[in-house]
């Protein structure tokens, strides 16, 4: 049997300086810093076209090189962003599946007063308005299950694509290469 190894995807970003990588308000040493917004944003929109299960080759093009090799600095200062935002992400993950318990529970719970209120107006429901408030308790009891069902339904799933993504581009195998002219 054949084992299938994820896709490698490169992704290519080009700056003039080093420090163009990083953001400037960010006051810690390059290996914990931040990176720059617009930096950020390129990597993570490239990496979420690909599959969620890619690996990814980041090349750093920076047209002045400093004296020093640059290399090993912007791999951990990516490395090091990216898995803090997976750790982020994750985070919001469990915030979020919390939520979606918490408002599944409230939602249950008020379905089955809605539930059980609809079913004692049934039997007085020869009124015209006593018929509409039961059907009202129907769709209200329902229409509450709705936020609990959007978060574990759909909710979810998109913010641990990005925890994949961004544990991915932490483990990416990064390269500087000076601009060729």
């Amino acid at each position: 049997m054949k084992k299938n190894h994820p896709p490698f995807h490169q992704i290519e970003l080009r700056v003039v300086e080093l420090p163009e990588l990083f953001n400037s308000m960010d006051p810690t040493p390059f290996h914990h810093r931040d990176l720059d917004t617009d930096a950020e944003k390129f990597l993570e929109s490239w990496a979420l076209e690909f599959p969620q299960a890619s690996h990814f080759r980041i090349i750093v093009h920076i047209e002045k090189m400093p004296p020093e090799d640059p290399a090993p600095l912007v791999a951990e200062a990516i490395h090091n962003h990216f898995e803090y935002k997976s750790v982020l992400a994750k985070r919001t993950l469990r915030r979020l599946l919390l939520e979606g318990r918490t408002s599944l529970l409230i939602g249950i719970g008020f379905l089955a007063l809605c539930l059980i209120a609809a079913d004692l107006l049934s039997s007085f429901a020869s009124n015209t308005f006593l018929k509409l408030l039961k059907e009202s308790l129907l769709i209200g009891g329902w229409v509450a299950m709705w936020s609990p069902l959007q978060i574990f339904l759909y909710g979810w799933w998109p913010i641990a694509r990005k925890v994949r993504i961004y544990r991915n581009l932490a483990g990416a195998s990064v390269h500087v290469t000076p601009v060729k002219s």
